[in-house]
């Protein structure tokens, strides 16, 4: 029986998958058969028609903003570099507000002069979160692997829970959690109505030996979940967080050198064949695409 709820308005795309002007990549992302996208900040104000334009443009491409990214290096510092960052963390709650973006990603820092006392780690994700309160936006906070002190999703989860904020939840990526080996079995801890962002991708190689192949494998060589070497957990992921009650967004976030060469159009498609795997092979869900009925009875007649 087709189910309604696995409709290809789960899944969407982050811009930084594809190469070109942000026009170019709202359409290629649209016209795959999304209905949802994650922007970056880079590309509303690098955009040649300025900030407005790059504004209107996401408006005018019908796409819902699945969220906003990134915000980095924001917890534990103090004095005046936690001034200089509580004035970032102003502006791009204010760009977030102006795409109608309802989730900004925070990444966990890595930055040296940054504090590992989670006390003070979550007093400053709870006053970034009181920031976000007028307008409306949650904070989704996201282990980074190779973070200073906070590089897997229970100890992301462990100072959410400390800054109690009820728009400050947790930014899951398929990436981090497959490089630091964290057991899918820690997710039974977590309240799927506080996981404000689930980000995918898959790698090729088994293992990664080191913090700098961490990096550069983030960085050059993700790919979409389906054709790297972790597709069962990826897999498994994404079933498990269904079945515990997660009903938020999946983002495609696929850093590729190669696909930086490539057109946006041909990579968008690759993102929608991962939609088509993930929605009707391992959630049993229906994933409706432009054209796909008719490439189904073309099938069937030939």
């Amino acid at each position: 029986m087709t189910q309604t709820t696995g409709r290809i308005d789960d899944f969407g795309m982050d811009t930084i998958s594809l190469a070109g002007p942000l026009p170019q990549k709202l359409q290629a992302i649209r016209e795959a058969g999304f209905t949802q996208v994650m922007l970056s900040a880079r590309d509303l104000v690098g955009h040649e028609g300025g900030l407005d334009a790059a504004i209107a443009a996401v408006r005018a491409s019908g796409l819902r903003v699945t969220g906003f990214q990134v915000l980095r290096d924001f917890e534990g510092l103090s004095g005046q570099m936690h001034d200089y960052k509580v004035d970032i963390a102003k502006s791009m709650l204010d760009l977030c507000a102006a795409v109608g973006a309802k989730v900004l990603l925070v990444c966990s820092s890595t930055s040296a002069h940054a504090s590992g006392d989670r006390d003070l780690i979550a007093r400053d994700l709870r006053k970034l979160a009181m920031l976000a309160l007028p307008y409306g936006i949650r904070i989704a906070f996201e282990a980074l692997s190779w973070g200073r002190s906070i590089e897997q999703f229970p100890d992301a989860w462990d100072v959410i829970c400390r800054a109690d904020m009820p728009n400050l939840g947790l930014g899951l990526d398929s990436f981090h959690l497959l490089a630091t080996r964290t057991p899918l079995t820690e997710l039974q801890w977590l309240d799927p109505q506080r996981i404000f962002l689930v980000q995918l991708a898959d790698f090729m190689w088994q293992e990664i030996r080191s913090v700098e192949e961490r990096i550069s494998t983030a960085r050059h060589f993700r790919v979409f979940p389906g054709e790297g070497a972790h597709s069962a957990d990826v897999a498994t992921l994404v079933a498990t967080l269904h079945a515990q009650g997660y009903r938020g967004d999946f983002s495609f976030e696929v850093f590729n050198d190669d696909y930086q060469q490539i057109a946006p159009a041909v990579v968008a498609r690759r993102a929608r064949q991962a939609a088509n795997w993930l929605g009707e092979d391992i959630l049993r869900r229906s994933v409706p695409l432009p054209g796909l009925m008719r490439l189904r009875e073309a099938s069937a007649r030939g």
